[in-house]
């Protein structure tokens, strides 16, 4: 059996080599095209800020849930050895506030 190939088998691989090639040339200019480039960029960026704004949520939560167990017991009710300072301090300082405010406008 002879490995020689016709003209055209050898043909044949030409136009398919070129077609491949065709193909790839045009995959290349569709991923090089600035539009191709800044829609990647764009989503990128959208992706990385959808992810920050995820994890910044769940840290928020996170946060508030902690602060309204420290204020509210399991049964909901309000913890008042806990409320009562945090709320006389509060209203301290909006005092304080007021106070050197009106000194501030005298």
């Amino acid at each position: 059996m002879s490995d020689a190939r016709t003209p055209a088998q050898i043909e044949a691989d030409i136009v398919r080599r070129r077609e491949q090639l065709a193909v790839a040339l045009d995959e290349i200019g569709v991923r090089l095209h600035p539009k191709t480039i800044i829609g990647d960029a764009k989503a990128k960026v959208a992706s990385t800020v959808d992810e920050t704004a995820g994890r910044a949520f769940v840290a928020v939560n996170r946060v508030v849930t902690d602060v309204k167990a420290r204020f509210v017991d399991e049964g909901g009710a309000p913890r008042l050895e806990r409320v009562v300072p945090v709320a006389l301090l509060a209203a301290g300082v909006i005092g304080l506030v007021v106070v050197s405010s009106r000194r501030r406008g005298v």
